[in-house]
């Protein structure tokens, strides 16, 4: 199982973007562990395209394999994410909702801190129930620049 990365400079960053076994595991801001292969792949390559694309505003919706790695619940939040319309919000509650788990707002925040897969998995989407904008692995600035993008 070769892990494989490469990275991609964008509006909200240098992304390191990992792919393992012809999936993306990982968009992060952090560089990546030893085990993992500098190497642009063809599937990164796509990756690479349809980010430029989202961030000139052409894209909506991302067509990419995508297998990050974490728990049951995890998985389940972040697929919760994944159907989150472009340029709409949702609050943490919601998110719990969806994944029948209504009472675990703070575990889905702590599911979307540790969301491997950033922007494409967009954990940016999830605000607090009053409105306002929390936490952001990526920095607040980050999170206001993303929401701001998909309003225009």
């Amino acid at each position: 199982m070769e892990k494989i990365y490469f990275y991609e400079d964008t509006p909200v960053g240098k992304l390191c973007i990992g792919e393992t076994n012809g999936a993306i595991t990982r968009v992060t801001w952090e560089h990546l562990p030893k085990e993992y292969v500098l190497e642009e792949t063809e599937l990164i390559r796509k990756c690479k395209q349809q980010l430029d694309e989202f961030f000139e505003g052409k894209r909506k919706e991302f067509d990419l394999p995508l297998a990050p790695t974490g728990t049951v619940f995890q998985k389940k939040v972040w697929d919760a994410l994944t159907k989150i319309p472009y340029g709409e919000t949702c609050s943490y509650k919601d998110i719990a909702i969806a994944v029948d788990n209504p009472k675990g707002f703070r575990a889905v925040g702590m599911a979307n801190n540790k969301n491997p897969i950033a922007i494409i998995v967009p954990c940016h989407r999830v605000i607090g129930s009053n409105g306002k904008l929390v936490g952001y692995a990526g920095g607040m600035d980050v999170k206001t620049f993303l929401l701001q993008l998909e309003q225009k």
